[in-house]
Order: structure tokens, then C-alpha cells, then sequence
């Protein structure tokens, strides 16, 4: 028997026969290929084809020609509705030669380019960080077809570089700016309360008894007759918007005069007497898109009663988990709201909220849910989504949120893991590792605290949840490795800084939380005098000069710059003094609110004031008499001095009254009793305080403080569903 011989086959062959094969199914382009560019409406495309290809290639590509040649390899650029394609879609497809490009207007075709870009690795990270690789051709797969249309009709997204027309082009984004002739929340718009309340207060909303200016009477012609006006104005002087809002103010006013409340009872809720005005304008420019806000009291949609056909509804589902996907389990009445206005609104919409805008620099891990939330957006037959981000301030990991919800706006079906690692090697470079290690070390601390990720919420209520101080410590390790990794690149160093900066903002704000307590911005020294932690200041100066330098001037919806941070980081910084009363144990009879505790009873007397913040040292009772008890062991003191909050805006009043008791003999003595000043209105957010002085105080052992809160609203800030706040914070015990 002959013996069987092995042959070795070295690896070369099996890569020289697989580059072969792949040779032979593949068509090359390199710059001697031609454009075919077939009618004046491709010129653009073919342009920023030959742009893109002649830097890959680090020569011109050879032409643009409008006619073919039989035998070379062509990228043939086409506006045609041969295909059958619906306006937003296009075709990339091959025979055993050519590559071709089809859509059925200039703007598609171009869309197309992108995308052939991209399948060739072409990278727009952002509006100034574009990849183009370098090569010496690019191939494509012979005889393929596939035809390409986005998940949504409009796309829009609202961060910093969505305001360059070039990344927004390349990532097949609409601009909400030039679109709306008429943007968002438009009553005081289209009917000003300053030029008609006073001489007709029956235009506007009969809320609470009386005629609020917030919003409009939805049952009178006059109002319809004053918007059909103002809008055929608008209308004529931006003819190129292909929408304009009529929609409530950002407010739950609406009118329930007579007329109104028969429409509300009717279809369903306020959204009926206000669809019923609706439906009365859009029947007066039956060709123009007229776009409204499903928001607050009309966030569910009217029963029994059909919607004109060129009303486009954003539905604005502000209140949502948004470190949870958003599905039946987790949220259910959202879920059967989008269901319900699936099958109401004959062009459904969403606004869809992307980051906490009550701290733009804090880190909001919120990535996770985004690809399954547009998903079930777009199962509910929702045709457009505005997503709302930082506009042009670039928050914390600004970047990397643009750039995947873009993607996700046209494509849903994204690998999104594939797509963000893509990205931080792309921008992060040597420090993609580190970054994504960040990344992923934030959501998991956030979904293993099971908590609510709010947008209007910050660092201190995420204290023991993802940002804690050891999870701070973790995070701040990593991105040093980061900084590492690329300290000898000026440019992706600079990136690093910049995330690092979401740290350095964490930490301040929980260390005005902390006060002289472990991880507080206070110490204590040896003369039991409070000061500022060394360096510390300095630290938040820096911070604020990053700030500027990166073109962050805004730290917050609410419009706070760095400097102005600073300031109060400063002013906050004055509160060295103490008094008697710190570290006394204090006992609540009436709780506070469970989202108002900060550090329980102890944050009262901690020697911390609270400032603008309500989230920060305040403690607050919604709804209910505020009453407590301070052990004061009959310590030596005359004059008590208590600290309220006035921030009208999130219905916090000062008190109506407050009474002070002492005890002795197992029963309570009225000691002092102060009422405070009347209620003015008031915009601004201040502290105010009052004291109290009585020579018998330190004969007690125990003080009792009630304080008598506003009962009601007061009429400028009368809100349904909506009772006063009271905020205190802290108790001085002086000796005068």
C-alpha cells in the first residue's frame, strides 16, 4: 500500500486565489474612470463626487463626461423616475461594469453620493472632522441593486453642527429653521397678548375664572379670524417653508369657557375644543402644512372627531424614563398614546427630547435606548421626528449623540454597536478604547441603580445612582487613560479635556451639596472656621475658561454662561460663617416631599445655605404644612434665622407665616409668631429670610417650627393640578 503524502500548501496561495475571485466579481474605480453625469439636474452630485474622489485619490479624477464609453468602468449619475422611486428614495446598483446612482430629484442624487462615500469609508464625524481614506482605487460588487429610503420622512435634528448645511446634507438632515415659517409654540405669536388683552380679554383663555393671556378661546371667530390674517402675512413672506405652527403656548392654560367646555366634553379632553379651532384654520389654506404641538393638556388625541388632512401633529412626550427603552412595559400609557394618534393624525410626528437640559455638562447616559425608541416610532407610523439636543451649545459627548441619531433618523436598522465604535475610533482615536469604556461603565452603573433618568435633572439627585463618588472615581480614571493615550496629539487631547469637563462640573455641583461634609467644597480648620477646599476655586475658574474656549456658553436650558457660574461659585464661596445651631438633631413631624429630602432633617443644619438651585440643600414640601422639632439642649442662643426659596417659575412661594414654639412641662408655648410679606410677582429666583428674636429660647430644650405656606396659587402662576412648594434650608441659631 502507498503511503499517503500531505501536500503543504503555503497561506499565500489561498490569498492570492481569494484576491482573484474577489477580482473577478468586483468592479474597480480609480481616478481614470469617468462620471457619467446624463442631464444638467445631476451636475451637483457628479461635482461633490469627483470633490471627494479626486482627495482620496490625491489627484484629479480623470473627468466628467455626459456621454459613455464602451469599454471602462463608469459611475453613472442619473435623476430619473424610470425606476419607479418615490421622491426620498434612491438606487445604487451595478451591472458587470458600471456603477450606478438614480433618484428622482438633484437632492436625493446627491444623497446617494453620500452614501456610496460612506460605503467606501468615507467618514463626516462631525461639521469640521471629515475621514477620507487614501487609496489608489475603490472597488464595488458586480450586478447589485439596492434601492435606499429613510425610516422617516423629516429628519431634524437640533445640535451644534446641524447648523453647517454641509453635515447636515451629508447626513440626510432636514432644518426645522428654514422649514417653519412659523416654529413651535405660536399663540402669543399669531395673537399677542400685548396688543389685544386689555381691549378684548375674551380672545384669550377663561382659566380659573378669569382671562389668562397664556392661551387663546378656542370657540371664538374673532381669534380664527386674527390667526387666518397673521398667517396669510407670514405665509407671504416665507413662501419657501414647507410648515407653520399654530399650537399652545409652553404652558397648560387652555380656555373653558361655556363654548369650549361642551368641545372638551365631547372629544375627549381640552385637545377637542382645540382641534375643533384647528381644523377651522387649516380649512382656510387647505395647501399648506399647518404643523401644531400635541403637549401637555393635548397630548392625547380627540375622540371622535377627524383632523384635517394637512395638519401635521408633533406629539411631544416630555415625560418619559429616558434610561429605559421605551416600550408597553416600562411605558405604557405613552405607548398607548402613540398607538392612539397612529391611527388619528393623518401626519403623525414626534419631538423627541436627547438630553437633560437643566445641566448641558453633566453626563446623561441615555445612549442606550435610542435605536429601540425610533424603532417603535417608526412601527407607529410616526413620518417625521424633531429631535431636540443642545442646539448649538456642545454639550457633554455632543458628538457622539449627533452623529447616531442621525444615523438612526435615516436608518433604524443600524448595527448601532458597529456604528459607535466607528465613530470613537474615528474621533477619539488611540483614546476609543477608554472613551467607549467610559460609555459603557455610565449606562451600566445607571441601569444597575434602576432609577429614573429625568431631563430635568443633574448630578446631586444622581449622587447614589450612577454618579456617585466611587463610580467618579472610576470614570475620572479611564478618561485619564484617554488623556494618555493621546497627550501627544494636540487635537484629540483637546477632545479628552472636553469630556473630562462633564467631571469636573459633576464635582462641583455635588460638592455645594456635600458643604463641609466628605466630598464637600468646605473644610473645616482648625479653629473650627469653614474655607474653601485649596485649589478648589482655581479649579472652577479653569472649568469656565474651558467652557468658553470650547463654545460652551451655556450651561443649561435656562441660560446660565460659565461666568456667570463662576460668580455664583463665589458668592457660594462666602458662606464661611457658622452658628450655633450646626449638627443640632432635628426631627420633621410633617416629611418633606419625596423628591424634595436632599440630605434629610441633618441639611437643615449642616452650616450649608442652599442658593439658586432648589435641587441643591433645599428641602421641600408640596401640598402640606411644614412643622419640626430642633433638640437644642437649651443651648445659649436668642435669634433664629430661617432661609426660604422664592422660584416662581417651578411654583416655589415663600411662606404666609411662621410660628415658633418652645417646650417645657411635657407642652408646647407660642413663643413667636411672624407674618411674612404679601406675595408680589416675581421672574427672578431669590432667597429670602427672616428672624426671629426672643431672649427665652435657650431656656428650652426643644424648639418647634411651623410654617404656614401659601394655600393657593396666586393668580399669575394659577395652574391646574398644581399646589404651592415651600423650600427651606437652613436654621441659624445666633446669640445677639
Amino acid at each position: 500500500m502507498k503511503k499517503k503524502h500531505l501536500t503543504y500548501v503555503p497561506q499565500i496561495f489561498f490569498f492570492l486565489f481569494t484576491f482573484t475571485m474577489m477580482a473577478q466579481s468586483e468592479i474597480i474605480i480609480s481616478n481614470k474612470n469617468s462620471i457619467i453625469s446624463k442631464s444638467d439636474d445631476t451636475q451637483s452630485a457628479s461635482l461633490l463626487l469627483k470633490k471627494y474622489l479626486d482627495i482620496a485619490f490625491s489627484k484629479q479624477f480623470d473627468n466628467i463626461n455626459e456621454k459613455r464609453h464602451e469599454d471602462l468602468s463608469e459611475i453613472v449619475l442619473e435623476v430619473s423616475d424610470q425606476e419607479k422611486l418615490k421622491p426620498n428614495e434612491f438606487i445604487i446598483k451595478s451591472d458587470s461594469k458600471s456603477i450606478y446612482l438614480i433618484a428622482q430629484n438633484p437632492k436625493y442624487l446627491r444623497y446617494a453620493v453620500y452614501t456610496l462615500l460612506e460605503i467606501w469609508e468615507f467618514r463626516k464625524f462631525t461639521s469640521t472632522e471629515t475621514y477620507i481614506p487614501k487609496v489608489e482605487q475603490f472597488t464595488f460588487l458586480k450586478n447589485t441593486k439596492k434601492t435606499y429610503q429613510p425610516a422617516f420622512d423629516y429628519r431634524a435634528l437640533f445640535y451644534p453642527d446641524c447648523y453647517d448645511e454641509a453635515f447636515r446634507e451629508w447626513h440626510k438632515l432636514d432644518w426645522q429653521v428654514d422649514d417653519f415659517g412659523i416654529w413651535g409654540h405660536s399663540f402669543n405669536v399669531l395673537v399677542q397678548p400685548k396688543e389685544y388683552f386689555k381691549s378684548n380679554p375674551k380672545l384669550f383663555a377663561l382659566y380659573e375664572g378669569k382671562r389668562n393671556g397664556e392661551s387663546l378661546c378656542m370657540t371664538n371667530d374673532t381669534v380664527v379670524d386674527l390667526i387666518e390674517k397673521k398667517m396669510t402675512k407670514i405665509i407671504a413672506d416665507t413662501p419657501n417653508a414647507q410648515f407653520y405652527s399654530v399650537s399652545q403656548n409652553d404652558d397648560v392654560v387652555y380656555c373653558e369657557c361655556t363654548e369650549c367646555r361642551k368641545l372638551n366634553e365631547k372629544y375627549g379632553g381640552p385637545q377637542g375644543s382645540f382641534y375643533y379651532f384647528l381644523n377651522k384654520v387649516a380649512k382656510h389654506f387647505p395647501k399648506t402644512k399647518i404643523s401644531t404641538l400635541a403637549y401637555l393638556h393635548t397630548l392625547k388625541p380627540p375622540v371622535n372627531l377627524k383632523i384635517e388632512p394637512n395638519i401635521y401633529t408633533i406629539f411631544c412626550p416630555i415625560e418619559l424614563n429616558r434610561g429605559k427603552a421605551i416600550n408597553a412595559q416600562n411605558s405604557p400609557s405613552f405607548v398607548k398614546t402613540l398607538e392612539n394618534w397612529s391611527v388619528t393624525s393623518p401626519h403623525l410626528f414626534l419631538w423627541d427630547y436627547t438630553v437633560q437640559f437643566s445641566n448641558y455638562m453633566s453626563p446623561f447616559p441615555n445612549f442606550e435606548p435610542f435605536q429601540s425608541n425610533y424603532k417603535l416610532f417608526k412601527k407607529n407610523k410616526v413620518k417625521g421626528i424633531f429631535t431636540q439636543g443642545y442646539a448649538d451649545v456642545p454639550g457633554d459627548f455632543s458628538e457622539l449623540r449627533q452623529y447616531l441619531l442621525a444615523k438612526l433618523l435615516w436608518d433604524t436598522e443600524i448595527d448601532i454597536k458597529a456604528v459607535t465604535a466607528d465613530f470613537l475610533r474615528g474621533f477619539y482615536g488611540k483614546a476609543a478604547p477608554f472613551v467607549g469604556n467610559y460609555l459603557t461603565l455610565l449606562t451600566e452603573n445607571q441601569n444597575k441603580s434602576n432609577t429614573y433618568l429625568d431631563i430635568y435633572s443633574g448630578p446631586v439627585q444622581a449622587r447614589n445612582t450612577f454618579l456617585t463618588p466611587e463610580a467618579m472615581d472610576q470614570y475620572d480614571k479611564l478618561l485619564e487613560k484617554a488623556a494618555a493615550a493621546v497627550e501627544d496629539d494636540k487635537t484629540l487631547n483637546l477632545r479628552i479635556q472636553k469630556l473630562r469637563l462633564a467631571l469636573e462640573y459633576v464635582y462641583f455641583e455635588q460638592s455645594k451639596f456635600y458643604g463641609k461634609n466628605q466630598h464637600g467644597m468646605f473644610i473645616v480648620n482648625n479653629k473650627g472656621e469653614k474655607e474653601v477646599k485649596k485649589g478648589l476655586t482655581e479649579r472652577v475658574l479653569k472649568f469656565t475658561k474651558s467652557c468658553n474656549e470650547f463654545g460652551i456658553y451655556e450651561l443649561s436650558e435656562g441660560g446660565l454662561s460659565p461666568d456667570n457660574y463662576y460668580k455664583e461659585w463665589l458668592e457660594i464661596c462666602k458662606n464661611t460663617a457658622t452658628h450655633l445651631g450646626e449638627d443640632l438633631k432635628v426631627n420633621f413631624i410633617t416629611p418633606p416631599s419625596d423628591d424634595f429630602k436632599g440630605k434629610g432633617s441633618a441639611g437643615l443644619v449642616d452650616g450649608n445655605k442652599g442658593y439658586k438651585d432648589f435641587n441643591i440643600n433645599w428641602i421641600g414640601w408640596y401640598g402640606t404644612e411644614p412643622s419640626l422639632e430642633i433638640e437644642t439642649k437649651k443651648l445659649d442662643f436668642n435669634t433664629l434665622k430661617l432661609n426660604f426659596l422664592d422660584d416662581q417659575r417651578h411654583w416655589i412661594f415663600a411662606p404666609k407665616k411662621i410660628l415658633i414654639y418652645g417646650y417645657e412641662n411635657q407642652k408646647w408655648t407660642l413663643l413667636e409668631e411672624k407674618t411674612c410679606d404679601n406675595l408680589t410677582e416675581n421672574d427672578q429666583i431669590t432667597t429670602k429670610s427672616w428672624e426671629l428674636v426672643n431672649q427665652k429660647f435657650s431656656s428650652f430644650i426643644k424648639i418647634k417650627i411651623v410654617i404656614k405656606p401659601q394655600t393657593e396659587l396666586p393668580g399669575w402662576r394659577k395652574r391646574k393640578n398644581k399646589k404651592p412648594t415651600l423650600m427651606m434650608d437652613e436654621i441659624e441659631l445666633y446669640k445677639k
